[in-house]
């Protein structure tokens, strides 16, 4: 049985097979027994690679230990209001800082902690969507959809599926503005920002 711990855009935690490009945490989030008990227990939302010098654990969410968390690609990660890691991702981290325009990780990490979430409720942000770089998602039908090429492609745990034009412009944003930012500087890094899915749909042959 898949454990729950792949991310959605939405930052919501589901159970699925498929594991995705990336990979993360938000502290530990389950109980002895491995089931999760808690949306996040810190407010450090951290993107990592998923291999980084050899280093590997098995089973997955030990007792005590953070939660490892899975997620499609970058783009789901940031929407769901993750940042690169320090460590495994140093030079993304330091390049992500400056072009957020944060010193350190506290302040980023109190930034987007209230970017992300009202309460416990997630908080979405009103935009224009042809103001939205690729790599954003917004909410549509209560689902949420990528931004590329001009177009939205639907999320799904494995992939993206459809694709769709809208003739509106005010749109409700899911990942938060300092991410939202980030996108729009030209972000590329050490992980995939977009599933090959993605492409496929954006460039149908």
């Amino acid at each position: 049985m898949p454990l729950r711990n792949r991310v959605t855009p939405l930052s919501e935690l589901i159970a699925d097979p498929a594991r995705g490009l990336v990979y993360g945490n938000r502290g530990c989030l389950h109980d002895g027994r491995g089931d999760v008990r808690r949306l996040f227990a810190t407010r450090r939302w951290i993107a990592c690679r998923l291999r980084f010098k050899g280093w590997h654990r098995s089973p997955l969410m030990q007792p005590g230990k953070f939660t490892e968390l899975f997620f499609l690609d970058e783009a789901t990660a940031l929407a769901a209001g993750h940042r690169p890691c320090a460590l495994c991702r140093r030079e993304d981290y330091r390049r992500f800082l400056a072009l957020v325009g944060a010193t350190g990780a506290d302040e980023i990490d109190e930034r987007l902690h209230r970017e992300r979430l009202d309460g416990r409720a997630r908080r979405l942000h009103e935009a224009r969507l042809g103001e939205l770089p690729d790599g954003s998602f917004v909410l549509h039908k209560a689902e949420p959809w990528l931004v590329v090429g001009g177009a939205l492609l639907r999320w799904t745990p494995a992939g993206y599926r459809d694709r769709l034009v809208l003739t509106g412009s005010r749109v409700q944003a899911i990942t938060p503005p300092a991410l939202v930012e980030l996108l729009r500087a030209g972000w590329e890094s050490a992980v995939p920002l977009l599933h090959p899915t993605a492409r496929e749909l954006d460039h149908p042959e």
